[in-house]
């Protein structure tokens, strides 16, 4: 059964998907497009990755069936930022997505890209963005290339997805993260193997979509590790102030927080990721029944 009409309440979630040369980020995507193609949701995708590193249209067009640019000739996140721009309008205007990826190249930062969805008229319809960044668990621990780019990438994104696991040991994994950490502190580290992770923590549900909590452990091969994470939806009452209500929700100690809530400001959607919660303005008109729901993930205890 198609959710479009679900996400679409929210306005439609982006996200930018960077990292380092070689970190996975092609890998993470293709996992992303599958989970869409089997809940039945239309995706879209802009990719400005270089040479074979990129998705390729063949790629996209077999496995998902959705639309697919590729941008050439300079970084969406400067250069070719005005031709994002058009591309990501002319997508809408087209297929009407459900979700959206913008894949960055090696050399992008994350941060910058994200911005065009706060631009007009892309922000008429664009709804929650985040910024993922995907980490080469090797590199790090190898302290290879961590300078300059490199951590730009880490400090400025919003979760980071700690890749290719397998080829550092468990002793040394702490400390890669523990480093991550010194450059980009409190950011949310999830590990992740050939780039299988939740796609709750990158698209979180919708809070009419679950009325309990429950887990969101992947179920997608025996090999895979993974995390295990809890969906739970808490109820707010209308006229919160929003300082009491951000108090409130950083107790949960969450990695992702969605919803909308009739706060004494006005309605609010409230977007969250790791420490950093946000109330904005909705950007299009939300159902009734959505308001004063909140979705929160934290990892399982």
């Amino acid at each position: 059964m198609k959710e479009s009409s679900q996400v679409a309440s929210l306005g439609i979630p982006a996200l930018v998907v960077s990292g380092f040369l070689g970190a996975g980020k092609t890998t993470l995507i293709r996992h992303i497009l599958e989970e869409a193609q089997q809940r039945g949701l239309r995706l879209a995708v802009v990719s400005n990755e270089f040479g074979e590193l990129g998705i390729d249209q063949a790629l996209l067009s077999s496995e998902s069936g959705e639309d697919y640019i590729e941008l050439e000739g300079g970084c969406v996140c400067c250069k070719l930022s005005d031709e994002l721009l058009s591309s990501l309008q002319g997508l809408w205007e087209r297929i009407r997505p459900d979700r959206v990826i913008v894949e960055t190249s090696g050399v992008a930062l994350p941060f910058e890209t994200l911005m065009t969805f706060w631009r007009e008229p892309v922000s008429q319809w664009a709804g929650e963005s985040l910024a993922v960044v995907v980490v080469n668990a090797e590199q790090v621990e190898e302290r290879r290339d961590l300078e300059g780019t490199f951590e730009q990438q880490v400090s400025s994104a919003d979760l980071l997805v700690l890749n290719k696991i397998d080829l550092v040991s468990d002793r040394k994994l702490s400390h890669v993260e523990s480093a991550l950490d010194e450059m980009a502190p409190g950011t949310p580290v999830v590990r992740s193997l050939n780039g299988l992770v939740d796609t709750a923590l990158l698209f979180p549900p919708n809070p009419g979509e679950r009325q309990e909590s429950r887990s969101l452990t992947s179920q997608m091969s025996s090999g895979h590790i993974h995390e295990n994470f809890q969906a739970q939806v808490i109820k707010i009452e209308d006229g919160i102030e929003p300082e009491v209500l951000i108090q409130r929700l950083k107790k949960h100690e969450s990695l992702r927080i969605k919803g909308a809530v009739q706060t004494s400001s006005g309605l609010r959607v409230i977007q969250g990721v790791g420490p950093r919660i946000d109330l904005v303005p909705s950007p299009t008109e939300i159902p009734p029944p959505l308001i004063g729901q909140i979705v929160i993930i934290s990892r399982s205890r």
